[in-house]
């Protein structure tokens, strides 16, 4: 096997996180399993981390984040340039979307169970997004990244007090309804120019614009329901026109995936996607703030190996084939 790697943020899950790495630690020296583990001690730490394992020496090995999704995506942008490296999530967060997009379960032990698993094959090769700002500072994304509502919504929950306070009652994905409601009713929206492989589009009164590599974000909401990570495309999604309760019509739907139904939601697949606005708009990258449109987006096909439980469409192929085999 692999030297495995543990990326640890003991703040994650307002210092939940730690008690799950308790968990995980002594499961892993129950199966006798080697390791070397590192904690985080500030914001951005994780990709630090990641990067200096990345230059550790050209061997292959995995780098497994426990943390919310914020720590997988700062592991993500330490480690992306590195091919000698699948990446595996242990969830600890309060979002945790990655976990539901790739299918890691939620229990720390089952979680880590089902890694080294995992752990003994190849790992999925999916695709990643790599943002380049105005001021030419390059960001990847993993999950998805936003501009606008979405993306201020996000900002004001990584500031707020409010997150810790709901994650010690265990109802942490509140935080995202409560900051929601709040802005609802003052946010101001704006007109929005998108480029989708050189197609041009202007939309008006627009909320917000998400960019997906798989369908969750923002703690469970199904905002691309039919992305996948590994098909060489972003599923991009448009929201304009709305009124401010239709909106919050629509936020309830995209926890089942059905609010692509309004005709006020538009959806879009393509690689190269370009954002501009007359005003600035905020913008994150799996939840995390990362500046100011404008930007542009490039698509990364297979670029970085995950563990993941995703069938591949080859396996499904393949054990259809062989269900169906007569003797």
């Amino acid at each position: 096997m692999k030297q495995i790697y543990f990326i640890i943020n003991p703040k994650a899950g307002n210092g939940h996180c730690f008690k799950i790495w308790e968990r995980v630690e002594q499961q892993l020296k129950g199966e006798q399993v080697s390791y070397l583990a590192f904690f985080t001690e500030y914001p951005g730490h994780a990709n630090i981390l990641a990067s200096q394992i990345a230059l550790k020496n050209p061997e292959q090995k995995m780098i497994i984040a426990v943390g919310g999704d914020g720590t997988m995506h700062e592991v993500v942008n330490g480690a992306v340039k590195d091919n000698n490296i699948t990446l595996g999530f242990i969830p600890g967060g309060s979002g945790n979307d990655f976990s539901r997009g790739f299918q890691i379960p939620v229990d720390p032990v089952e979680a880590i169970a089902v890694i080294l698993r995992l752990a003994k094959h190849k790992g999925l090769p999916i695709d990643i997004g790599k943002i380049t700002m105005d001021d030419s500072n390059q960001h990847y994304f993993i999950n998805n990244m936003g501009a606008g509502f979405d993306a201020i919504i996000s900002y004001e929950v990584n500031q707020s007090r409010m997150k810790a306070l709901l994650n010690k009652l265990s109802l942490g994905r509140l935080v995202y309804v409560y900051f929601l409601l709040k802005k609802l009713f003052t946010y101001k929206t704006s007109t929005i120019d998108l480029s989708i492989d050189g197609e041009k589009h202007i939309f008006e009164q627009t909320w917000f614009v998400t960019v997906s590599n798989q369908p969750y974000y923002g703690g469970g909401m199904k905002i691309a329901p039919v992305a996948e990570p590994d098909d060489g495309l972003f599923d991009i999604t448009v929201v304009q026109r709305l009124s401010r309760w239709k909106l919050l019509l629509v936020f309830i739907s995209v926890f089942w995936g059905k609010h692509i139904h309004f005709k006020e939601v538009k959806t879009y697949k393509g690689k190269d996607v370009s954002i501009q606005s007359p005003s600035a708009l905020f913008v994150h990258a799996d939840g995390e703030h990362i500046g100011f449109t404008p930007l542009n987006i490039h698509l990364q096909a297979r670029a970085l190996e995950v563990l993941s439980r995703i069938k591949r469409p080859e396996e499904v192929e393949l054990k259809e084939r062989d269900s169906n085999d007569c003797y």
